[in-house]
C-alpha cells in the first residue's frame, strides 16, 4: 500500500459533527457488503484471437479480480444469441453462444471463479426473448390464435383494417414498440407474409416480450434458474426487472419511453425541485407510473424465483436492474422475500452536487433501510457513458446516452478527477458496491469512435439520433506494449481502442505510485479489513462544498469520507490520519474535487 499522507496542522481546522444515516448491518450474508466487478465478456479478454471477448478468455482473467480486492463477479449475457442486442436477445438460455465458448467453458469459469474466493452472478433477460427462440419461431409458424402465440404479447391491430400498432407505446430503443408480422423482413414469401398481428417489443424488433401472465412463462423461468444454480452460479442479475408486467389492457400512453443511461425512463415523468420523479398530467393519475414499467404484478414473480433460490444453499442471490423513481417504489423489489439487491441508480444519475449526493445518500439508506435491504451503489456499467467521462461534462447528471466526435468533448482531467473522488466516496459507504470493468484502470468514453462501427440498435432505430452505448463497451486494455493492448492474442479488436488508453493499462499503473489501479486495490483493502460496508454510517457536517460520512466499520476505528465537491481546498478536521486519498492534498488541506479517507488518532 502506498505511504499514507499526514495531514498539516496549519490550515484552519474543520469540526464534524453529524447523524447517523444508516445502523450497522448485523446480518452476515456476503451480498449485503459486497463489491461485484462486472464483466462484459465480448470486451473482456479475448482467448481464440478473433477479436470478441470470450469466457476462456475472462477465466484467463479472473486473477486480476482476485488480485483487485473484489468479492464476485458479474457476467453479463454469454447465452446462445444472433447477437442483434449485443446478447441481451437470448435464443437459448441453456447454452454458450459459440462466440463466447461451450457450456464447458462457463463450467471452468464459474469453478475457477470460486477457486479464487470469487462468486459468481449471471444475467438473466426474463421481460423478452430473441425472435429467434424455439418459441418465438414456433408461434409465428402456428400462427394467429395458437396457444404459442399466448406465449408473447401479440394483438390485432387498430384501425380499419388493423394496419394500425394496438396502441401508442414507443420502444427504448426509438421508433413503435410494436411489429407487425407481415411486416418482418423475413415475411415475404413465408407462411405468415399475410399475418396481420403485431407484437409487443419495449427494445428492438428483434427481442419480442413475453407473456409472463401465461404459465408456461413462469415454469420456463424456474426451471432456467434451476439449470445454471445447478451449474454453480451464485446469483443473477436480473435485466429489465420493471419490466415484465405490464398494464391490463395495454393502454395508451401521453408520455413514452426513451434511451436514458442505456435503458428505459420515463420521459412523461418530470424532475421536482427535490430531484425525485414525480408525475406530470400524462401519466397514469392513481399510480403516477407507464403502463408498460413497475406494474405491482412483478413482485409476485420475485417472489417465486426467490423461493427457487431458497432451495439452494450459499446465499444465492436475485440483482435488480429496475430504474425505478422514487426511491421508496425501488425498495418494494428488495423486501425479505423478494430480490436481494438492487442498483442503485438514483446515486448514479445524481449531479456533482453536494446536496443533492448527500440527499441521494441518506434516501436510499432511508428506503432500504425500512425493508432490511442493502443500499446497492453504483457508477458505471454497460448501458451508461462511462463516469470518468459522465463527470467531465459541463451538465454532470444523467448524462447523454452516449458521446460522439462531433459532440461537445468532456474535459478528460476533470472527469478523471472527479470519478476518482467519486469511487473513493463510493467505496467508503455503507452496503454493497458495483464496479465496472476498467473503471479500476480510470478508463473514459471512446468518445470519438467512427460512426461506421457502431453496433447498438439504439443508433439505429433512432436514426442516429443517439450514438448509442458502443463507447463503454470497448475492449480493454491489458498490456500497453502490445496489439490491440494485449485484449486479443492477435490483436484484433470488435472495437477500436483509443491511442490514450495505452497509457492506462495495467502494467503501466502497476508501476505508477498514485494511479487509479492502485488507488482502487488500496480502497478495497481498507475496505475489506475494516468492514465497511457492514459498518453504521453518519452524515456529518463539514461545509456546504463537502459531502462526509464517518463509516463506524468492524475494525480499527472508523474512517471519516470527505469528498470536497467545491471549488476551493478545505482544511482537513484535527486529530486524523489519511489514510487514502483520490488525489494529491495541498498543504493539509483537501482540494477540489478530491476525497479523503481519515481516522481520528489515539
Amino acid at each position: 500500500m502506498d505511504a499514507p499522507v499526514t495531514a498539516s496542522p496549519h490550515p484552519p481546522q474543520t469540526t464534524l459533527t453529524g447523524e447517523v444515516v444508516h445502523r450497522p448491518t448485523a446480518d452476515a450474508e456476503w451480498w449485503r457488503t459486497a463489491v461485484i466487478y462486472q464483466v462484459y465478456p465480448r470486451s473482456f479478454g479475448d482467448a481464440d484471437g478473433d477479436g470478441i471477448g470470450d469466457l476462456p478468455g475472462a477465466t484467463e482473467r479472473l486473477e486480476h479480480l482476485a488480485r483487485l480486492g473484489v468479492d464476485a463477479v458479474w457476467l453479463s449475457p454469454f447465452y446462445r444469441s444472433p447477437q442483434k442486442d449485443a446478447g441481451y436477445d437470448v435464443a437459448d438460455y441453456r447454452d454458450v453462444d459459440p462466440l463466447f465458448g461451450t457450456l464447458d467453458d462457463a463450467d471452468a469459469l464459474i469453478a475457477r471463479a470460486h477457486e479464487l474466493g470469487l462468486r459468481v452472478v449471471v444475467d438473466l433477460v426474463p421481460n423478452h426473448t430473441s425472435d429467434q427462440h424455439a418459441w418465438f419461431r414456433q408461434a409465428l409458424a402456428d400462427g394467429p390464435g395458437s396457444a404459442a402465440r399466448a406465449r408473447y404479447m401479440f394483438r390485432e391491430g387498430g384501425g380499419e383494417r388493423g394496419e394500425e400498432p394496438p396502441n401508442n407505446w414507443q420502444s427504448v430503443f426509438g421508433g413503435s414498440a410494436w411489429t407487425r408480422v407481415s411486416d418482418r423482413p423475413d415475411a415475404p414469401g413465408s407462411a405468415w407474409e399475410r399475418d396481420g398481428q403485431w407484437y409487443l417489443h419495449l427494445f428492438d424488433s428483434s427481442q419480442p416480450d413475453l407473456n409472463w401472465d401465461h404459465p408456461e412463462v413462469h415454469e420456463e423461468f424456474c426451471s432456467i434458474l434451476r439449470f445454471w444454480l445447478d451449474r454453480g452460479v451464485d446469483g443473477f442479475r436480473v435485466d429489465v426487472a420493471h419490466g415484465l408486467v405490464k398494464a391490463a389492457g395495454l393502454p395508451d400512453w401521453a408520455g413514452h419511453v426513451r434511451m436514458v443511461e442505456g435503458s428505459d425512463v420515463e420521459e412523461g415523468l418530470a424532475a421536482a425541485e427535490d430531484d425525485v420523479l414525480v408525475p406530470d398530467a400524462s401519466d397514469d393519475v392513481e399510480t403516477g407510473r407507464s403502463p408498460m414499467f413497475d406494474q405491482d404484478g412483478v413482485h409476485e414473480i420475485y417472489r417465486e424465483w426467490r423461493a427457487v433460490l431458497d432451495e439452494y444453499d450459499g446465499d444465492r442471490i436475485l440483482v435488480a436492474e429496475a430504474w425505478v423513481e422514487p426511491l421508496e417504489r425501488l425498495a418494494l423489489y428488495v423486501r425479505p422475500d423478494e430480490m436481494h439487491q438492487a442498483f442503485n441508480f438514483n446515486f448514479l444519475v445524481t449531479r456533482w452536487s453536494p446536496a443533492e449526493l448527500r440527499r441521494s445518500i441518506t434516501g436510499s439508506y432511508a428506503a432500504n433501510d425500512a425493508v432490511g435491504a442493502p443500499t446497492t451503489w453504483v457508477l458505471s456499467n454497460h448501458d451508461v457513458v462511462r463516469h470518468a467521462s459522465r463527470l467531465g461534462l459541463a451538465e454532470t447528471g444523467k448524462g447523454p446516452n452516449g458521446i460522439g466526435a462531433e459532440d461537445t468533448q468532456p474535459d478528460a482531467e476533470l472527469g478523471l478527477r472527479r470519478a476518482r473522488a467519486a469511487s473513493l466516496l463510493m467505496l467508503g459507504l455503507a452496503g454493497s458496491a458495483y464496479v465496472y470493468q476498467g473503471e479500476e484502470l480510470g478508463l473514459p468514453e471512446h468518445t470519438t469512435l467512427d460512426d461506421s462501427l457502431r453496433q447498438d440498435p439504439a443508433w439505429w432505430r433512432t436514426g442516429h439520433a443517439e450514438k448509442g452505448r458502443d463507447g463503454c463497451r470497448v475492449p480493454l486494455p491489458w498490456r500497453s506494449d502490445a496489439p490491440g493492448l494485449g485484449f486479443s492474442p492477435t490483436g484484433r479488436t470488435w472495437l477500436p481502442q483509443p491511442e490514450s488508453w495505452a497509457a492506462l493499462a495495467p502494467d503501466v499503473q502497476e508501476r505508477q505510485e498514485g494511479s487509479t489501479l492502485r488507488l482502487y486495490r488500496q480502497a478495497l483493502d481498507l475496505r475489506a479489513e475494516d468492514r465497511l460496508g457492514a459498518g453504521a454510517v453518519e452524515l456529518l457536517t463539514a461545509g456546504a462544498d463537502v459531502v462526509a460520512v464517518r463509516n463506524t466499520g468492524e475494525g480499527r476505528g472508523a474512517v471519516v469520507v470527505m469528498a470536497n465537491l467545491g471549488s476551493e481546498p478545505v482544511a482537513l478536521p484535527a486529530g486524523h490520519e489519511v489514510l487514502l486519498a483520490s488525489g494529491p492534498l495541498a498543504d493539509g488541506a483537501l482540494p477540489s474535487d478530491t476525497t479523503v479517507w481519515l481516522r481520528a488518532r489515539d
